[in-house]
């Protein structure tokens, strides 16, 4: 069993060791690992990632990338490179990522007011917590959330933050947590809990690492909310990290609106202004491609001569779409005249569409497969049409002639 530290001193960024025990490779990547008898380094658990750091021993830097909390108790320093020569017994002195640790007392005491503070305005439990590398989330018992009520949490959480109450800790049995009421009493029994305290605002359990003053979690920020399985996703982000996410938003914003000519708070009315142009103008486009494929179609059956009863068309495009092709190939066969219409594109990815006029005795879709044997890649379709995406396209055109000339051949000797 490991004594963790971070329990009575989340602001302990230094700290001397013994090695309790040397594990080499625990992990399919390769990487050793250390116990040790104590530690800082927080290791992933209760939805807040783990701390990073260096240990020092030895005369070794050794970089520790991931803790984690082992079946005994015990916690594994997971290094990055081996290390050489260490034995149990051995001092080590550990040095946490102190950039990284306060990030995460941010997040984690944070997330602690925005639950409380959703309970408090709206009887909304937390169910779950998840820290992640640029916003975290909490999970709440509910079906959904309106705009004024994010804004209202929102509001009391940053009201909570300047009036800079105090965060403390507190070690007490199961059978005294039951008497405060906690926000949440945890499932699992244990001899004693670990209490995280927001100066009558909030009591919770916790074993993570937690500033010891509402103003350390500097601005809280909700971001975007969803609707998951258990309830509603709210993603939040707190102190450096607002400040980062604001000011990426900001950038980002600052610069569509010089692309859009527009003030920066006109960029969601010029960007639907530009949505509706966008959608008209395509409407326009696949009006004058119909028209344009009508008139292609009626210019390439004039031209093709009759094999037998119907027409066969064999044609690569070299510089047409999937979109159109297959227009184009429908206005081939639903002319007067019956046809067969053997169509390839070159434009990335590649495509073939194969077409037949109702009544006519051949199978589209079988075709299709046979060509793709051989070219290789995708596709099928039914009897009158087949669309497919060759992987080779070389000899495309020699292949739809061969295939044109057993249907012509075909049809005679019928």
């Amino acid at each position: 069993m490991t004594q963790r530290l971070y329990y009575a001193d989340s602001f302990l960024y230094e700290f001397d060791a013994a090695i309790a025990r040397v594990i080499e490779a625990p992990s399919s990547d390769g990487r050793s690992a250390l116990v040790l008898d104590r530690t800082a380094f927080y290791p992933t658990s209760g939805g807040q990632v783990f701390d990073t750091g260096k240990i020092f021993a030895d005369g070794q830097e050794l970089r520790v990338t991931e803790v984690a909390e082992a079946e005994d108790g015990a916690v594994l320093h997971f290094l990055e490179s081996p290390q050489r020569g260490l034995v149990a017994g051995a001092t080590v002195r550990g040095l946490i990522d102190r950039e990284r640790r306060i990030d995460h007392m941010q997040q984690h005491s944070g997330q602690h007011l925005l639950s409380a503070t959703f309970v408090r305005l709206f009887d909304l439990p937390t169910v779950s917590f998840h820290m992640g590398v640029e916003s975290c989330s909490i999970d709440l018992d509910a079906k959904a959330l309106s705009s004024a009520q994010i804004e209202a949490a929102e509001k009391m959480a940053n009201e909570v933050v300047r009036e800079n109450r105090s965060v403390t800790i507190r070690f007490v049995t199961q059978e005294e947590a039951r008497a405060l009421g906690l926000r949440k009493l945890p499932s699992a029994e244990r001899d004693q809990l670990r209490l995280i305290e927001i100066d009558n605002f909030d009591l919770s359990a916790c074993g993570g690492t937690h500033v010891s003053g509402t103003a350390q979690i500097g601005a809280v920020q909700l971001r975007k909310v969803e609707k998951v399985r258990q309830g509603v996703r709210v993603e939040f982000v707190c102190g450096e990290r607002a400040r980062k996410t604001s000011r990426r938003d900001f950038d980002t914003l600052t610069e569509a609106a010089a692309l859009l000519s527009a003030h920066l708070w006109d960029v969601p009315q010029q960007v639907r202004k530009s949505i509706d142009q966008a959608k008209s103008g395509r409407k326009e486009v696949e009006k004058l491609q119909e028209e344009l494929a009508a008139m292609e179609a009626a210019r390439i059956l004039q031209e093709t001569p009759s094999s037998g009863t119907f027409k066969i068309i064999v044609k690569v495009l070299a510089d047409c779409d999937t979109n159109y092709i297959k227009l184009l190939a429908q206005k081939l066969v639903r002319q007067d005249t019956p046809a067969i219409a053997l169509l390839a594109g070159c434009v990335e990815p590649a495509t073939m569409v194969f077409a037949q006029s109702a009544g006519l005795p051949y199978d589209m879709g079988v075709l299709m497969k046979e060509v793709l044997a051989r070219a290789g890649g995708r596709g099928g379709g039914s009897k009158d049409m087949a669309q497919g995406g060759p992987a080779q396209i070389s000899d495309i055109a020699t292949v739809l002639a061969a295939i044109a000339e057993r249907l012509r051949a075909g049809s005679q000797s019928a």
